[in-house]
């Protein structure tokens, strides 16, 4: 490419960089000013005759409602991602080019949902076809679009090598963020492969220096022995070490402090003072690894209609009934159990918590019988990917836990749906950080593939499509990580429930989307399990479903929210 084209190609739509960063929130507040007429349509739709949302009528709607919950998500990363380059655009021009091309794509993914059924958004095919007009004059798409315009941002891109874009970290975090990422190569990459491809258990090997580097006790305060400042939550930290250890690997490092992640809350939400002292300083040194148990065979995200039994007898509880898609439950020693304590009519009021102690055990089997006869059994569900901390089902017979472990006491009962749903928004932002790792790694894999395979006598890396793919690819992880920053923070200041799982909505699908490309970018080879890149993508899958599947939240926390606010 001669350097005449070169600069043409890098030249910004308005003569500057900010510039077009304000043309790039012009058009996506014009495209959310279309989707916000919509959502206000499905609010008078959904309504009975007090104004009150009728979920059976949301139920009718549930297809608008879906589209609009991506709709939201889209235009949630493109502001993020904006947001981000306005930060740095002074000392790296590529930023704010990634965020425009970013804005335009989402401004027309958008569009194209809308204008795919009007009527049940109660808007009509002029209304879009004006909307999208508008934002055609703003000439963003025109610019940022351009085939060779998006193949020279790839070029560039793909050129650098880490992050791709600047952090923009404190120093402090850039130290931890840097150091979990050597971690992750070295220890956690060399044994990735053999952990997915013969399902073996997480190895001593992985756990016991993430002990040492007090990996457990992100998300615990430090009273507790943990690394939160006692001051205030600081979620960027799980962030980034989730994030790093997922691009090393998600089922042997990047999911091991979820669990740790959800109990906490759990625990800081609605836990007794003894059960804060006694269990927090544990799992914060990894001496106690946990798992969480929440889903049952026939009840998934609708936690409310869950059916798995806790009753009364002497000096505890009685555990009976089976659990499923419980990781970690092999290796764990203590599982937080969601069981119901009251009737099946008072729907989540009737739910508990429980701290579950158990052996650890090793392999793909769990069979433990207590000394009073109770029993716990289990078998590890064979699965796609995400393999090394193995998803189990269980079975509870009369399994004994003492009055001490009924999370909150007496004071807790009732409330274990709350409570789950503390430790379920962090899990939900930190499933968005699994995402943004495993999309990292995709990215790099690609990269090297790319510039080592050659076709038709030329690297792949130089071909035009190629290089779209890759600045496509490099600029949905960037947005991807900066919504899920800005989501921590809203967290942190004590909101962003709602936000956490849009963030995770978006990010998750961007996973699966951007391990595909990377995957197709390695041909026949990407499907060879050899490959890394074949794992990332199996891997993927899963973050759709797990941490609260993608039509729940969509539907029943998302959109619901959304028309509810309209």
């Amino acid at each position: 490419m001669n350097s005449a084209i070169d600069q043409t190609l890098i030249t910004s739509l308005s003569g500057s960089w900010d510039g077009d960063l304000a043309i790039a929130r012009t058009a996506l507040g014009q495209a959310r000013a279309l989707v916000n007429a919509a959502l206000v349509h499905l609010r008078a739709r959904c309504s009975d005759a007090n104004g009150v949302l009728a979920p059976a009528l949301l139920d009718q709607n549930q297809l608008a409602s879906y589209e609009l919950a991506f709709c939201v998500a889209d235009l949630g990363a493109a502001d993020a991602c904006v947001a981000y380059a306005a930060q740095v655009a002074a000392a790296d021009a590529l930023a704010p080019w990634a965020a425009a091309q970013f804005s335009a794509e989402a401004v027309k993914a958008v569009l194209g949902r809308l204008g795919s059924r009007p009527a049940d958004y109660g808007l009509n095919a002029r209304q879009i076809a004006e909307c999208g007009l508008a934002i055609d004059d703003l000439g963003l798409a025109a610019h940022y679009l351009a085939a060779a315009r998006m193949a020279e941002l790839g070029r560039r891109l793909s050129a650098r090598e880490g992050d791709f874009l600047p952090a923009n970290l404190d120093g402090e975090k850039e130290i931890i963020r840097d150091t979990f990422r050597r971690f992750a190569t070295a220890v956690v990459m060399p044994l990735a492969e053999g952990i997915h491809r013969e399902d073996l258990d997480v190895p001593e090997t992985i756990l016991q220096p993430l002990r040492e580097m007090g990996c457990f006790g992100i998300s615990i305060p430090e009273r507790y022995q943990g690394l939160q400042p006692d001051a205030g939550d600081d979620s960027l930290y799980m962030i980034l070490v989730t994030e790093e250890l997922s691009r090393g690997s998600l089922g042997a490092a990047g999911s091991l402090i979820t669990r740790p992640e959800i109990l906490a809350r759990a625990l800081m939400a609605g836990g007794t003072d003894a059960q804060r002292d006694h269990w927090l300083p544990r799992v914060a040194s990894g001496e106690t690894l946990c798992a969480i148990s929440l889903t049952e065979p026939d009840y998934g995200s609708d936690l409310a209609a869950a059916k798995f039994r806790a009753t009364r007898t002497d000096g505890g509880w009685l555990l009976n009934g089976g659990k499923t898609w419980c990781t970690f439950a092999g290796t764990a020693s203590l599982i937080l159990v969601l069981a119901r304590t009251g009737s099946e009519a008072e729907g989540f009021r009737g739910l508990s918590l429980f701290l579950v102690e158990k052996p650890r055990t090793q392999g793909h089997g769990i069979d433990l019988t207590q000394p009073g006869g109770g029993r716990l059994s289990g078998r590890a569900i064979p699965t796609l990917g995400y393999r090394g901390m193995h998803s189990f089902d269980l079975a509870f017979e009369d399994y004994f836990v003492p009055d001490s472990h009924l999370l909150g006491g007496e004071s807790g009962l009732g409330k274990g749906f709350y409570y789950t749903m503390n430790g379920l928004t962090g899990g939900r932002l930190q499933t968005s950080a699994r995402a943004a790792g495993v999309m990292q790694a995709a990215c790099e894999q690609a990269i090297g593939y790319a510039r080592e395979r050659k076709v038709f006598a030329q690297p792949i890396a130089d071909y035009q499509l190629s290089q779209v793919k890759l600045s496509r690819m490099i600029a949905t992880l960037q947005a991807s990580r900066q919504f899920s920053y800005a989501v921590a923070r809203l967290v942190d200041a004590g909101g962003g429930k709602m936000e956490a799982s849009l963030v995770k909505l978006f990010a998750c699908r961007a996973a699966e989307w951007v391990t595909r490309e990377a995957l197709q970018i390695h041909g026949g080879m990407g499907y060879a399990e050899e490959m890394p890149v074949s794992r990332y993508f199996v891997d993927a899958r899963v973050l759709s479903i797990f941490e609260g599947a993608e039509e729940t939240l969509a539907l029943k926390v998302i959109a619901r929210d959304l028309i509810a606010n309209a």
